[in-house]
């Protein structure tokens, strides 16, 4: 059974991701601060693999810790050295990831997700783990007048956060290219994970204020907000709001095995993949989807735009359908059923 350490495990990615290996029968080490979720998830994880019918015992260990913690990360690969279970690739989700915020707070963003995985990638060399699945994001493209996005589109972020993870790809290809060393990296640049896991009882719940569209829209939806800001109404779109590529948070963590399963199949080797539907989606779009789909009204109020915002971010996906045989499976009507789902049985 081989053992992978999921670093920001206990997340809305992470836990999805780990509910897929764990019915692989991959073992997995999930590391989280727990700054934006709960180690309550890991008992929701369990109930979730062994409804269905997946035994999963002794396959998932939690471990609190931050990746700027170089003394931890060294005690959680000696520990498993120990055990005879050395981890043999690590998935890494861990970062900080508002646009927004990213921009006020630049320091912190710089050290979460750039000193962090040189930690990781420090330690990942010193105990001889050779692969790596870096959660990267299509805001490294910019602000991209490309109708699709290619993975070999102009890098050039318009903002902190894309900066960071444009930072760390760099680092990523040099840390693949050194000399005598056979490392094998994915790097997956999401487009806009949404929806929930169908059983209802993991999804996305951010602790603090979201980071993206869906949360408030929920939010909304509960009556914990009395409106939904759409900011900006006038962009060169097909109804003056934003353009985003949403995918199913199911089919992102599909695409993080497949990923994962082809680094152990093929010796060094670095892909670079968007990980979309290919399909747009306005604001608007979207609104009226849940709304249609739920049977909820969700009034809107147009505000200006934000800073580092862009018009539109949708995926060429023909790289990933190619190299990993990956297919988006759920559409935007599933994605706004599941996110619902987890969020309004919520106590």
């Amino acid at each position: 059974m081989r053992n992978i350490l999921i670093t920001g495990g206990t997340g809305f990615i992470g836990s999805h991701i780990t509910i897929e290996l764990i019915k692989k029968g991959y073992s997995v080490v999930l590391l989280d601060s727990l700054i934006n979720s709960s180690e309550n998830i890991i008992d929701k994880i369990k109930f979730i693999v062994k409804n269905e019918l997946v035994d999963f015992a002794s396959s998932i260990e939690f471990i609190k810790g931050d990746i700027r913690d170089k003394i931890k990360l060294d005690e959680i690969f000696i520990k498993y050295e120990r055990l005879n279970k050395p981890i043999e690739a690590v998935i890494h989700c861990a970062g900080l990831k508002s646009v927004s915020e990213s921009i006020y707070t630049p320091l912190e963003y710089w050290d979460v997700n750039v000193v962090g995985t040189l930690n990781l990638l420090k330690i990942m060399e010193k105990f001889n783990c050779k692969k790596i699945v870096f959660s990267s994001s299509a805001t490294i493209y910019g602000d991209s007048k490309d109708n699709l996005i290619k993975e070999d589109n102009s890098i050039s972020p318009v903002n902190t956060y894309g900066s960071t993870k444009a930072a760390v790809e760099e680092i990523l290809k040099n840390f693949f290219e050194k000399k005598d060393a056979f490392y094998s990296i994915a790097i997956l640049r999401y487009f806009n994970p949404i929806g929930a896991h169908p059983s209802g009882y993991i999804g996305e719940f951010p602790k603090n204020k979201p980071n993206n569209l869906f949360p408030f829209i929920t939010q909304v939806a509960k009556k914990q907000r009395t409106n939904l800001d759409v900011f900006g109404s006038n962009w060169p779109t097909i109804d003056g709001t934003g353009v985003r590529d949403y995918i199913h948070i199911l089919d992102l963590a599909d695409g993080h095995l497949e990923a994962l399963e082809y680094l152990f199949k093929n010796k060094k080797r670095i892909i670079r993949l968007n990980l979309g539907t290919g399909l747009g989606t306005s604001v608007l779009e979207l609104v009226r989807t849940f709304e249609t789909v739920n049977k909820i009204k969700i009034p809107i109020r147009f505000v200006g735009r934000r800073e580092g915002d862009v018009a539109k971010l949708v995926a060429d996906n023909s790289e990933a359908k190619k190299i990993l045989n990956w297919e988006p499976k759920r559409n935007i009507k599933d994605m706004c059923i599941d996110g619902w789902n987890y969020i309004k049985n919520l106590k």
